[in-house]
């Protein structure tokens, strides 16, 4: 790949911003996608009779299969140039659409939505990279605030795109909406973007054994990650897998070190910056990924809202980005990005921790102000880290290097997920001991928050509890429980935010160097 571009013509210049946004869309389909079927499993499930318990695999399959494509993402770039493997990953992936949309039965739906998730994952960290191999400095703020705001928005309005499809048509057309553009992205891509020279050779080059203990490392913690909220941390299940990921990760490093052209170039890590950058995109992704798992199980579960009225609240966090994005762009020009990066992540830290305090009754009105807190903030946490982790790297490294980037962003998220969900399976019942235990002691703030009249409580104080006054509080107390486990998570992860706060003084200002580095 060559380095970012010289100027250009006008001419040429809209040209390549026209391939970029192509890019861009391609991207949004591919995050998108997990969005909208996420909102509609339920459909999907009695559609093709699949177990409960085993429909989850439809959204694991396809994580699994992304994170073992993103950190390929720089080798696959070598090999096929930026170009062809955009063209090839959104063919791919409107094919596996189609596939998904005709299946009848669930293992073809799990077939597909790996060759979905694997032609998916190379989409992200493409277009981070094309930022900086396509766009001079002066223009790589806007360039990443174009994919920034397109990557975070799909989450925010993927509830109610998926609600909206369910509800009005069916859910094949979750799958079939991604093969018009697809198509039309495809067509874009092959006349807009830079032709540069393949390199075929890099695939006969490819160190297998090293791949397999990625991919290997990879899909047994992703497996962990969603088997151990439910079977325990401790479980011989999550262990085993543990210890599959711990063995085969730490050979799949020691290999790629000492290779002359490793899979994925783990040196780039020994870069300061970069690294910080990673842990910071690490961060954000348990943030992100969160509060958009945390919103809808609160409102679903307890508000009691469908997947429409989920995403039209949902939605303020979007507009927030959006109207932010322009804004964000102007500071990143003028404000160092460790000062950027810091105002960001705290700004996020208070718009989760804000949510840390939610009552059975919280609804639009309460959700509103911290939804805006974090959509602003999201600008500020994605522009800087970006740069702080590329922009200063040889051209040559950049692809690898956003594989790397965006892979710890959704490890982030797949970790702060299953520690999400252990703390609210596994706190919410010696929560709901607690609240009886409070109510068995007179104590009447909890009978308000339960919303059992006062005088009626106190007046039964001492008293002892009958079968139908059991059968009418189980439900109020395991519901406060919840709120309570939720509220315990959304506090968990402004933590995490707070303290990756702790990374950003050691980082560099973030400023590009020359192709030669």
């Amino acid at each position: 790949m060559s380095a970012s571009l010289p100027p250009a013509p006008a001419q040429n210049a809209i040209r390549l911003w026209t391939g970029f946004i192509v890019m861009c869309v391609g991207m949004f389909m591919a995050i998108l996608d997990i969005q909208v079927v996420a909102t509609s499993l339920p459909t999907i499930q009695a559609a093709i009779g699949v177990a409960p318990d085993q429909m989850s695999w439809v959204q694991t399959a396809y994580l699994i299969a992304e994170v073992i494509a993103i950190p390929l993402t720089g080798f696959l770039t070598r090999a096929f140039t930026m170009r062809w493997l955009f063209v090839a990953a959104i063919c791919v992936f409107s094919l596996a659409s189609l596939g998904c949309a005709l299946s009848q039965d669930f293992n073809t739906l799990i077939f597909w939505r790996v060759v979905q998730g694997f032609s998916g994952g190379t989409l992200i960290p493409g277009v981070f990279a094309a930022v900086f191999l396509l766009f001079p400095e002066n223009r790589q703020g806007v360039a990443t605030t174009i994919a920034g705001v397109l990557a975070v928005l799909a989450p925010t309005v993927g509830p109610i795109v998926g609600g909206w499809i369910t509800e009005t048509y069916s859910w094949h057309w979750l799958f079939l909406i991604n093969l018009g553009p697809g198509v039309i992205c495809a067509f874009l891509a092959v006349w807009l973007l830079p032709r540069d020279r393949p390199n075929p050779g890099a695939v006969r080059r490819l160190d297998l054994v090293s791949l397999i203990l990625m991919a290997l490392a990879l899909a047994a913690l992703e497996i962990a990650l969603k088997e151990a909220p439910q079977r325990g941390w401790a479980s011989p299940l999550v262990i085993g897998l543990a210890a599959v990921t711990l063995a085969s990760g730490v050979a799949f490093v020691r290999r790629s070190l000492v290779a002359v052209q490793p899979v994925v170039q783990l040196r780039t890590l020994s870069n300061r910056s970069f690294a910080i950058g990673c842990v910071l995109s690490f961060v954000l992704g348990i943030g992100l990924f969160g509060s958009v798992y945390l919103m809808p199980v609160f409102l679903a579960f307890v508000r009691g809202h469908g997947p429409l009225a989920i995403g039209s609240i949902m939605l303020v966090t979007g507009l927030a980005q959006l109207a932010t994005a322009p804004v964000a762009v102007v500071m990143e020009r003028r404000i160092d990005a460790r000062l950027m990066t810091a105002m960001g992540f705290a700004l996020f830290a208070i718009g989760l921790g804000l949510s840390a305090f939610q009552t059975s009754a919280t609804d639009f009105d309460e959700m509103l102000w911290p939804q805006i807190l974090r959509g602003v903030a999201i600008m500020l946490c994605l522009l800087p880290p970006t740069r702080l982790a590329l922009g200063h790297l040889p051209a040559s490294e950049v692809p690898d290097a956003s594989g790397l980037f965006n892979l710890m962003r959704n490890l982030g998220g797949a970790i702060g997920l299953a520690l999400i969900d252990t703390v609210i399976y596994g706190r919410a019942p010696v929560l709901g001991r607690e609240i009886v235990a409070r109510l068995q002691a007179g104590d009447v703030p909890t009978a308000e928050a339960l919303g059992i009249p006062v005088a009626l409580f106190v007046a039964r104080i001492g008293q002892p509890i009958d079968p139908a006054m059991i059968q009418t509080l189980t439900p109020l107390v395991e519901k406060l429980a919840l709120v309570r486990a939720i509220n315990e998570a959304w506090a968990l992860i402004a933590i995490l935010t707070l303290l990756a706060l702790c990374t950003v003084p050691f980082a560099s200002r973030g400023r590009s160097q020359s192709p030669d580095g």
